[in-house]
């Protein structure tokens, strides 16, 4: 028999959403978090996705006021890079609560049924990142902890901006910006002179031989969201907020070699961010970094932010190209939620130190 959704409380109805629900969605949304949304964002985040369409929850009281809100959106998603492993898995977002309403267990309803329609549209497990203050009720409900995911930082000045942008770090980073912006700019001198002669080139569209190059990087690692055009295009290029930059990484033959994506700063930031790459040789990973700082500091940026995850390929990149850790306390918890426990997906989710996530892997549209 299948298994019934749990009931909210009884004053409470939980209720699937569909595109005629987004203004609603964005109503709730708007109380619950300072980055504010509109409904054509959240159209393309839950309506629009090439690999499919989220699964999105209310819950309602009685006078039909909407005051919590999930959303679990699909990727496609491979293991060691076999076509057979290939399909959707979940990934959380937008799970929020108004602030009137909180501490009332109203998230475990709503975990519980979004993970019962994830169990039913066939995904063999979900992924999340919560923040520091909610992963504990996450595996209250059955989540497992597969990784850490820590934010990292390059310094590219040392002046005032430097200490400015260490401060969320604690007084002595702050005190010790100059010396570590001298540190980011001693590397960044070797990355450059080891990739003399690759170039950035601005991407219009991303090429077709992206999904194969994308199909030979995942075969590196246990678990890796399949980086297709029709997918790269909507996750970056027509994402509602416009603020990415795609550039093709070129080696000194102006062969396409990969792409890497860049955020520059907001009006009034000084902080642009190294958001995704793709790339299957070393060099164009140097180049494809290199050239991403090179961007950004001309748009104005004076760091740069990239989050990785503990132990993981991408986090060893960003070590060797000069970017700076956090404090140890300052991360996110990687989590999963298994469905389908022989999937090799779901057997490769319980080790995050092996997947292949960026930035633009995660369910934010912009970073910061």
């Amino acid at each position: 028999m299948k298994k019934q959704p749990a009931k909210a409380s009884p004053a409470l109805a939980v209720r699937a959403c569909t595109a005629a629900d987004r203004a609603e969605q964005v109503q709730l949304f708007n109380q619950c978090f300072k980055k504010s949304v509109d409904e054509r964002a959240l159209a393309w985040r839950y309506d629009q996705n090439p690999h499919g369409a989220s699964l999105s929850f209310l819950a309602r009281t009685s006078e039909g006021l909407a005051v919590s809100g999930y959303a679990c959106s699909p990727r496609l998603a491979l293991a060691q890079g076999d076509p057979a492993s290939l399909a959707a898995i979940g990934e959380t977002g937008d799970v929020m609560t108004h602030p009137d309403w909180r501490k009332r267990g109203l998230f475990s309803d709503l975990d519980r049924d979004c993970m019962q329609a994830a169990r039913d549209a066939g995904w063999p497990v979900v992924f999340g990142l919560p923040n520091r203050r909610s992963a504990h009720i996450f595996l209250a409900l059955g989540w497992k902890e597969a990784g850490k995911l820590r934010p990292w930082t390059f310094l590219l000045g040392a002046g005032p901006s430097a200490r400015a942008v260490r401060a969320s770090e604690g007084r002595l980073r702050r005190w010790l910006a100059p010396l570590h912006a001298r540190r980011c700019a001693k590397a960044r001198e070797r990355l450059a002179h080891s990739v003399e002669g690759w170039s950035l080139q601005p991407l219009e569209r991303f090429p077709d031989e992206v999904e194969a190059l994308s199909l030979r990087v995942a075969q590196r690692f246990s678990w890796m969201v399949r980086r297709d055009p029709a997918y790269l295009a909507w996750r970056f290029l027509a994402a509602p907020a416009g603020l990415h930059r795609c550039f093709g990484i070129h080696n000194r033959e102006g062969a396409f070699r990969g792409y890497v994506v860049v955020q520059p700063p907001r009006p009034g930031e000084n902080v642009g961010y190294l958001v995704d790459l793709l790339a299957d040789e070393e060099a164009a990973v140097a180049a494809g970094i290199s050239g991403a700082l090179t961007e950004l500091e001309t748009r104005g940026a004076r760091a740069v932010r990239a989050t990785a995850i503990d132990g993981s390929w991408w986090r060893g990149r960003l070590e060797e190209a000069g970017f700076l850790p956090p404090k140890p306390e300052n991360h996110l918890s990687v989590i999963v939620f298994i469905h389908e426990p022989a999937h090799p997906l779901a057997q490769a989710a319980l080790d995050a130190s092996r997947w292949y996530l960026t930035d633009g892997d995660r369910d934010d549209e912009t970073m910061g």
